[in-house]
């Protein structure tokens, strides 16, 4: 702890410290580090040869985001490309490749900005919630350099509008057979 602190509240000013180093922060162990909270414990200070600050050991508490793959996720879709969309995962965004957002052939009209399925005549636009599967996640040293993989693709995934459409198609398809 650095001497400006001596004389504050030690619990508000290590709580101070802890935040602005770990929040909003990756760990390769933990995900993104949302919050610090709950300083539950702060050791006697000791001093170091040469070092102005006083060293503390602290215990405590962090609330974090970490996906896993395979994870089924539901996400605003947050930016469009000629590559694919963006879905907002809380403090991170995952990307839906073109060729994971349907099994339809779809295309990007960019004037309109909406990606069109060809058979089905599905739109998805900037805005839209998405139901997508985390394909794979590739964590690097920053949130910025994190890369997530969804995919839209199998049954059950895209807009809930989609989701209820299959639903109904499969309903109305098992009653035809009987």
């Amino acid at each position: 702890m650095p001497p400006k602190y001596i004389g504050e509240d030690i619990e508000k000013a290590t709580t101070e410290m802890l935040r602005s180093k770990y929040e909003r922060t990756l760990d390769k162990e933990m995900g993104v580090v949302l919050v610090v909270h709950g300083v539950r414990d702060i050791s006697d200070g000791y001093i170091l040869p040469a070092d102005p600050n006083i060293h503390h050991d602290v215990t405590f508490d962090v609330l974090t985001f970490k996906l896993e793959v395979d994870e089924v996720v539901l996400g605003e879709v947050s930016e469009l490309a000629d590559f694919g969309l963006f879905v907002r995962l809380g403090p991170m965004d995952g990307l839906v490749h073109l060729s994971q957002i349907t099994s339809d052939f779809i295309t990007f009209d960019r004037k309109a900005g909406v990606f069109v399925s060809k058979n089905t005549k599905r739109t998805v636009k900037k805005g839209d919630t998405v139901y997508a599967k985390v394909s794979t996640i590739s964590i690097r040293n920053t949130i910025q350099d994190a890369k997530i993989a969804l995919t839209m693709r199998p049954e059950g995934f895209g807009k809930p509008e989609w989701v209820k459409e299959e639903k109904l198609k499969g309903i109305r398809e098992k009653r035809k057979k009987k």
